[in-house]
């Protein structure tokens, strides 16, 4: 079920990377995991065919890489939600990258934490994407700022900015924000990659230029048995 998930996910993913007329193979799968069970994560990582996996919280990633002992070891494993600074110390050993890095204070605790002598600690910067009060982000307008601060924090390394699109129907509506983060990253960070695109958006962050996108659902779900009894 994994593999054949896995297949049409990267099927798709080079549909749509093909029809913005980009290179297929410049798209990064990010296998989240927050939800799926211990058992599905070993198959996937056992599977060999995913680099990276998301997790949103630190002591889920903490329990899971326990658990999984050499294995967590053969992806890279990226911190995709919202982080307290009283839990940056561990985040900043525990993960290979921080993708929601939101303001200075957290950034500076990042940096504070990340070992002395080591490589930098690969973050990006979480830009508000909607006007909810319960997503987090920086705001657009804000986001100079903290570009600013981070490339001047010495145990950090920017690598681009992250977003989550809000959540609308039909969902070809949520291409203005994708849109949005990518002339902000064309603006203010030229080069950075774009994390951007999850399970029910992802074909269209593609098209807008997404480096990475974040998938778990389509990939840990089981299919429907209408869906399995629908012709290919």
């Amino acid at each position: 079920m994994l593999i054949d998930n896995l297949n049409k996910i990267r099927y798709r993913m080079r549909a749509a990377a093909q029809r913005a007329g980009r290179d297929p193979g410049a798209v990064r799968l990010v296998a989240v995991t927050k939800y799926a069970p211990l058992e599905a994560v070993k198959a996937l990582l056992e599977s060999g065919l995913v680099a990276e996996a998301g997790e949103s919280r630190v002591q889920d990633a903490e329990r899971k890489k326990a658990a999984l002992g050499s294995l967590a070891g053969t992806v890279r494993w990226r911190l995709i939600g919202h982080l307290q600074t009283n839990k940056a110390k561990k985040a900043a050993v525990l993960f290979d990258a921080v993708d929601c890095v939101d303001s200075l204070r957290l950034a500076q605790a990042l940096s504070a934490a990340r070992p002395e002598g080591g490589e930098p600690l690969p973050v990006m910067a979480q830009v508000k994407l909607t006007g909810r009060e319960t997503q987090f982000g920086v705001a657009p307008q804000e986001l100079p700022g903290l570009i600013e601060a981070v490339r001047a924090l010495p145990r950090l390394k920017l690598e681009g900015l992250m977003g989550i699109a809000p959540d609308l129907e039909p969902v070809e509506a949520v291409r203005p924000a994708f849109r949005l983060l990518r002339d902000l990253r064309d603006r203010h960070l030229p080069g950075g990659l774009l994390n951007m695109g999850m399970s029910r958006d992802f074909e269209i962050a593609i098209e807008e230029g997404a480096d990475l996108i974040r998938i778990g659902t389509q990939i840990f779900s089981q299919p429907s048995p209408a869906s399995q009894e629908a012709p290919e």
